[in-house]
Parts: C-alpha cells; sequence; structure tokens
C-alpha cells in the first residue's frame, strides 16, 4: 500500500470513547478538557468523566497515582461518558495496567515507549515489557517515542529538559486531533490566552501540539482518520460547561432574577471547592464569596447572611455536611432560606475524596436531630446544575425552608455542552421578605398556600422578633416550651415540605408508559442509565422497559406510586448499598424494588445494567 493510501482512508464512527491516562503530573486533565472542548466547538455532543488520584501528586509511576480523563464525543445525544474504550492514551506502564481493560478488542492503544523503562515497569507491578511480550495481542497497539520526539522538536525553544518534557501531552493530543480530524485552532488559542506572560511556554506547547499531528500523519502504523460528524442541537448559542461551574451560573442567575445579593459562605473540599472559586470571580455582579475557617463557620455565616436578607448558600462534600448538620437544623428551626450544595464523593470518613458517590443521601434527608425536614434535590448531569442551582434558590426563597442540592463527584468535575439561557427564559422567583412596617406582622404568621412565614429584615422599625435555636411560639416566634405548641410546630414545618409536591413538576416516565421493567434512578446516573435502557430497547424491541428518573427527592412528586403500578419490575439503580430503593419502600410499601448497587468510584456502565435488566425480565 503506498503512503497516499493509508492517507485517504477515513471510518466514520457516530460517537467514539477516548481516555487519556499518565501520572497526575503529566498533564491528562488538561489535553482532556482540550481535546473534548474542540469536539464540541466544532459541533459533536460531548461527555467527560474526570477520574483523579487521591493524593495531590501521588508517587511517579505507581498504579494508584494514575489520572484519567474519558470523554464521549458523538454525532448523536450523548448522555454519559461512554463504557468501553475505542481509543486508549496511555502515557506510562501504570496507566497502560489499569486502563486496558476497558479497551475493546482490535482498537488502539497508543503508548509513550519511552516510559516504559525497568524502573515504571517494576513500579506497575509488569514482571516483562508489554510493548514486546505479546500480552497486548488483541489490540491495535502504537508505540510512540513521545518524550523523546517532543524533545526533539523543542531543542530549540532554550528550555530544559524537564520544562520540554512536560510538553509530551500536547504531542499526544497532536496525535488524536490528527486521528479525529480535528483543528488545533482552539487549543492554539488557549495556550496562547493561558501563558500569555510566558511566550517560550506558549511556542513550545504548539510546536508539540503540531509535531505530534505531523508524525500522526506520517506513521504507517496509523492509516486512518476517525470521523464523528457534529451533532444536531436545539438552535441557540452553546459553551462547554462544568457541573461545579453551572452550579455557580445557576445560583448568580437565581439572585439577579430575585434582586438579592447572592452570598456564598464555604470551607474548600473536594470536590466542590470549584464553585467557591468560580463564585469568588463575580464580584462585579454582587456575589460576596467567604472562605470560612471551617465548615461550621461557612454555614453559620451563610444563615446570618440569610437572616441579613440575602440569597445565601453554602458548598461541601459529605464529611462537610456532617459538621453543618447542627447548623443546618437551626435553619430549619428559623424557618429563613438557605441552599447547602453537597458534591457528593465516595465514603465514610475521608473515603476517597476524588471519586464518585450517592452515598449521602440518607444523611441529607435525615442527618440532624429532632424532627427536622428540608427540601431535598439533586442535578442529574453537569449541564443540568444550572437549572436546579436555580431551581434551589427559587424552592428555598419561596417555601421559607432550608434546600439541599445534591451533585456528586462526576457531575461537579464533568462537562458537557450547555445552550446559554437568558435570564427571560427562567421562571419568576417570588420572596417573603419584607423591609416595611406591617401593622399587622406577626413573625410565624404563614401563607396557608406554601405555610412560609415573613422574612423580616432586621433593623425595620416594628418588625422585631426573636430568632434562635428554642422553639417558637407558631404565631409570634417568642421561645416556647409548651408540649402542645412544639408538636404543633413541627408538624408544621414537615407539612411545609410536602407542600413543595404542588410545585414542582409530576412524575414522568421515558421510552415505555407500561410494560415489564421500570427503571428508576436519581441524580447523577440519569445519562447513565437513560443510554442503557435505549440500548437494550434497540435490541429489545418488544420488551416494554420505561425510564424513571427523580430530581425531586423530599418532598417524592405527585404520580409515583401511578407509574409504579403500570409494571411488573422495578429496579432501583444507584451509586450506593440502596438508599434510594429503601427510602422508596419507607414511602410506597406496595411495590417490590430490586436494587442493582455500585460503589466503586465509577458510574454505571451500560453493559451491566442491560444484563440485569435480561436477567429481571427473564
Amino acid at each position: 500500500m503506498s503512503k497516499e493510501a493509508f492517507h485517504k482512508e477515513t471510518r466514520n464512527m457516530d460517537h467514539a470513547v477516548i481516555r487519556f491516562v499518565g501520572d497526575s503530573g503529566d498533564g491528562m486533565q488538561l489535553t482532556g478538557t482540550q481535546f473534548s472542548t474542540s469536539a464540541a466547538l466544532l459541533g459533536n455532543d460531548v461527555a467527560t468523566f474526570p477520574n483523579y488520584p487521591s493524593e495531590i501528586r501521588a508517587p511517579q509511576g505507581s498504579l494508584y497515582g494514575v489520572s484519567g480523563f474519558q470523554v464521549n464525543i458523538g454525532s448523536t445525544e450523548i448522555s454519559t461518558p461512554g463504557d468501553d474504550l475505542d481509543i486508549l492514551v496511555a502515557m506510562n506502564p501504570a496507566g497502560l495496567k489499569t486502563n486496558i481493560k476497558d479497551l475493546k478488542p482490535g482498537q488502539m492503544v497508543i503508548v509513550d515507549e519511552d516510559s516504559f523503562t525497568r524502573s515504571n515497569l517494576q513500579k506497575a507491578k509488569y514482571e516483562t515489557n508489554p510493548l514486546t511480550d505479546g500480552s497486548l495481542s488483541n489490540y491495535n497497539v502504537v508505540p510512540v517515542p513521545m518524550t523523546s520526539l517532543t524533545r526533539e522538536a523543542l531543542k530549540d525553544t532554550g528550555l530544559d529538559s524537564k520544562s520540554m518534557t512536560r510538553s509530551k501531552n500536547m504531542f499526544a493530543l497532536g496525535m488524536l486531533y490528527w486521528l479525529f480530524s480535528k483543528d488545533p485552532k482552539y487549543t492554539e488559542e488557549f495556550l496562547k490566552k493561558k501563558f500569555k506572560k510566558k511566550p517560550v511556554v506558549v511556542e513550545a506547547n504548539i510546536k508539540a501540539l503540531k509535531a505530534g499531528i505531523h508524525f500522526a500523519d506520517t506513521l504507517e502504523l496509523m492509516p486512518t482518520h476517525y470521523i464523528v460528524t457534529a451533532a444536531k442541537k436545539e438552535k441557540g448559542t452553546y459553551r462547554i460547561i462544568m457541573g461545579n461551574q453551572a452550579t455557580a451560573w445557576g445560583f448568580i442567575a437565581a439572585a439577579k432574577k430575585s434582586g438579592l445579593e447572592l452570598y456564598l459562605g464555604s470551607y474548600p473540599i473536594t470536590p466542590a471547592t470549584d464553585i467557591l472559586h468560580e463564585l469568588a470571580k463575580w464580584r462585579h455582579l454582587g456575589v460576596i464569596a467567604f472562605q470560612a475557617e471551617d465548615e461550621i463557620a461557612g454555614i453559620s455565616s451563610a444563615i446570618g447572611a440569610s437572616f441579613a436578607g440575602k440569597l445565601a448558600i453554602t458548598t461541601t462534600s459529605g464529611p462537610g455536611l456532617a459538621l453543618k448538620g447542627e447548623a443546618l437544623g437551626l435553619a430549619i428551626m428559623l424557618e429563613i432560606p438557605l441552599v447547602v450544595v453537597n458534591v457528593q464523593r465516595g465514603g465514610p470518613s475521608t473515603g476517597m475524596p476524588t471519586k464518585t458517590e450517592q452515598s449521602d443521601l440518607m444523611q441529607a434527608l435525615y442527618g440532624r436531630n429532632g424532627e427536622s425536614p428540608a427540601i431535598v434535590i439533586a442535578a442529574k448531569s453537569p449541564a443540568d446544575s444550572y437549572d436546579k442551582a436555580y431551581e434551589a434558590a427559587k424552592l428555598t426563597l419561596e417555601h421559607m425552608t432550608p434546600v439541599v442540592l445534591l451533585t456528586d463527584g462526576y457531575i461537579g468535575n464533568g462537562s458537557e455542552p450547555w445552550r446559554i439561557k437568558t435570564l427571560d427564559e427562567m421562571p419568576d422567583i417570588s420572596t417573603y421578605r419584607i423591609t416595611e412596617y406591617q401593622e399587622d406582622f406577626h413573625p410565624y404568621k404563614r401563607d396557608p398556600k406554601t405555610l412560609a412565614r415573613p422574612w423580616a429584615i432586621p433593623g425595620t422599625p416594628g418588625l422585631e422578633h426573636v430568632i434562635g435555636g428554642l422553639e417558637k411560639d407558631k404565631i409570634e416566634g417568642t421561645v416556647s416550651q409548651d408540649p402542645i405548641n412544639h408538636e404543633e410546630m413541627v408538624k408544621l414545618r414537615a407539612e411545609k415540605v410536602r407542600k413543595v409536591k404542588d410545585f414542582i413538576p409530576a412524575l414522568e416516565t421515558e421510552f415505555d408508559q407500561e410494560g415489564d421493567l421500570l427503571v428508576v434512578g436519581w441524580g447523577g446516573t440519569y445519562g447513565s442509565l437513560k443510554t442503557a435502557v435505549k440500548e437494550y430497547k434497540d435490541k429489545n424491541p418488544d420488551k416494554k422497559v420505561g425510564f424513571a428518573h427523580f430530581s425531586y427527592i423530599n418532598p417524592l412528586p405527585h404520580g409515583v406510586a401511578d407509574t409504579f403500578s403500570k409494571f411488573k419490575n422495578i429496579l432501583v439503580a444507584e451509586l450506593n448499598n440502596g438508599q434510594f430503593a429503601d427510602f422508596l419502600r419507607m414511602n410506597y410499601p406496595e411495590f417490590n424494588y430490586t436494587k442493582y448497587n455500585k460503589i466503586q468510584g465509577l458510574p454505571l456502565g451500560s453493559k451491566e445494567l442491560m444484563n440485569k435488566f435480561d436477567e429481571i425480565i427473564k
């Protein structure tokens, strides 16, 4: 075959799953982010899954120090970062060993053969070199001396050897751009902006990027271009957005729509810290971002801000939510607006701080002393985090009780295209905020429709009232130890949360509306479950399978019992040990639930889910 023939070969794909892996210092997150951003800007639908080691700088070459970034690009709707890989890029032996099992047989693995030294092979527990011992015969292995080729390309830049080596991730990215026929212009623009004060670094990275493209173009081991055409989308202006960023923006939009200042009181914690970082950038929009000395101070300052009339939020992950529990109970007792965002991670205790999980559901529902119900909602995707943050703010302001917004590490760190929304597109937000004297003012006189109490701003003459954690009189708000009053107040606070059911959408079912199996999920499992049900129905058109996903947990929406009654089997799939299934059983004991649980720090996969569907239906 002639050289020209290699360059004429193309292969069309409706989607492709690519994973970049290497040491945490190899720049895999940047590489994956740039590839997915370029794909999105060129019209592909995109879903990503960054996977970090728990250590900030894990031992180089170690198996547990591998950092990865997976991206699924498609010409059709993409709801998940994908299961089996079409392309694996491994920058060292440890990355190869921990990820090769996920590569489809016969598919391509690109490796930096310079990193396959005796020392690195030993760290990865390889007894022999997998590039030469035949153990990878099921795959199309493309060994590339990336380190040495990068240094050769940059030898005239004046950089030292270590600095030149840092650019090898751009060499790998260039190869992928050639492989998938992607224009590198967006990455070149990014590099010029990011390193504008270091022109030699800009020059080096762009040179490495172009060297990777040129090398792939001349390498006969890579004879095929992959073509993933642009996806059809709703008209609008799009940008790629991460879940934590979308969450921050949703709160900013809610503050603007409600006419309130936004206050964030938080303490940094993985994987929620980026919300704090993002909101700190927007002081010119009236955002007040306070980095507190600990979790308790973060939520306590937010309670003070809420009492003073701000839209107040606090952000955290599971261990931080535990520390905030007492103060959250105080906010419930005070009946003031407050949103607590919990970006869930693996637990208990420190657990797996960089891995995703859904194990804080029961904590969000019940992790406080006394009878202290809060509204609990959950985002289902990175882009949906914008809508759910806005919705959380709307609910807390319109019902005068705290809201817990659950996302998770997969949603918070993942990204996807998001159609930019104007404020005019978002629903109106009303408040019970009063700043002028009212003759009939009583601090706990309630709106009969919502049971919300007035939000009287301190310092307003005639609106003085008692505040604190002791039980209140049901009308005047003065301290009351009367047993009958206490019982009535407990029931009023619970009923106020239950009434939210009338202000949220009823449960909807996708795919079949009745039949053999209803697949149930909540929060960040949405994309995985929807993809699995779609693929299963495509392969089994005679099976009647529906999909019901919950974004509203407390209260549960209208229509649950009616929906469940139309299916023979109910499968509840979640990234914990069955917490939502148990919660459904508490509320709807008349139905039988089958659990499917995964607690590995990884999203649900389509194959494992479809196998479970088959098992239940058969």
